[in-house]
């Protein structure tokens, strides 16, 4: 599992160099492939961790695919914002969210997106 001290949640601003003013939310994920199209989705959001799961199967980055369409559907964000930066053929991934505006307030955008996946969990 992931290292206690990363949280499941964070927000990292744009760098100096980086065209746009928004930043990005790092996701720590565990991901589950081959669950029941019933079970897709997100499964549990701790302080450390997000559980993930996806019917597809974990060869040839079908399972990257169904995560970034899951979190695109429970972030309601464009595929597009939505990458694995860590953790391609591993069940533990990092997942960047981009065009993050956290208008001055890290906390307030992190809370707010926390509560979009315990949403998208129940």
């Amino acid at each position: 599992m992931a290292s206690s001290s990363i949280p499941a949640i964070r927000h990292v601003a744009a760098g100096a160099s980086s065209k746009s003013a928004l930043g990005f939310i790092y996701l720590q994920c565990h991901v589950k492939p081959g669950a029941s199209k019933q079970r897709e989705g997100i499964l549990s959001v701790s302080d450390n961790i997000i559980e993930v799961c996806v019917s597809a199967q974990a060869r040839e980055g079908e399972a990257n695919k169904a995560v970034r369409e899951v979190f695109s559907s429970a972030l309601k964000c464009p595929k597009s914002d939505v990458e694995v930066i860590r953790g391609l053929k591993s069940r533990e991934k990092t997942i960047a969210i981009a065009g993050i505006d956290a208008k001055g307030d890290a906390v307030k955008c992190i809370s707010s997106i926390r509560v979009q996946l315990e949403t998208a969990a129940e």
